[in-house]
């Protein structure tokens, strides 16, 4: 995990996506945000909101999900190695009270079909948590649009294992503004 004092340049999250290309996910089995339990000494939490309903509300959430526009809009500083696809590599910084934590994931899973999309990240070895995050946008039979993430973690690194509480008020925070930056995505 890196803490920085000031907002990385795109340059810096670059060199990041570079070395995440050969790093190893920090987790086994890939695929744990879709099981039903987690693996032992795992966390699994999972939220959901509705978005509205129709085909335009859908598309226009599967597409910021597509453009990283959640992360982005969530105040993340985002660099990925492309759209969301199996083995692209996502490098972002979050801002803290007082600076950056900057985090390197790999997307490991993508769902497309008519009434789901999404994507799963795993994370890397300098992700203060280690565990899968997923993100999906499912339209029903009758055409209600949800948002649904899934966060299947533990704490890894020592800072996270120290302040547990903050770790976890912190990730709560983080999905209150992916939901919100969802939401701004598809009222445009």
């Amino acid at each position: 995990m890196s803490v920085r004092l000031t907002r990385p340049s795109q340059e810096q999250l670059q060199a990041l996506v570079v070395r995440g290309t050969t790093d190893s996910l920090t987790y086994e089995p890939v695929g744990i945000s879709t099981m039903a339990e987690p693996p032992q000494g795992y966390r699994r939490e999972r939220w959901s909101r509705s978005l509205g309903r129709g085909d335009g509300v859908f598309e226009r959430a599967g597409d910021a999900l597509r453009h990283w526009r959640v992360h982005k809009g969530a105040g993340l500083v985002v660099e990925a190695g492309g759209p969301p696809a199996v083995g692209v590599v996502v490098a972002m910084a979050a801002p803290l009270p007082l600076g950056f934590v900057e985090v390197v994931c790999r997307v490991v899973d993508v769902i497309d079909s008519h009434d789901r999309f999404g994507f799963a990240y795993g994370t890397l070895s300098n992700h203060p948590e280690q565990g899968e995050e997923s993100f999906v946008v499912v339209r029903s039979a009758d055409d209600a649009v949800n948002f649904e993430i899934v966060a299947v973690s533990r704490h890894r690194q020592l800072l996270a294992r120290a302040v547990p509480r903050v770790a976890r008020r912190l990730q709560v925070a983080a999905t209150n503004r992916y939901f919100e930056a969802m939401q701004a995505a598809v009222d445009q």
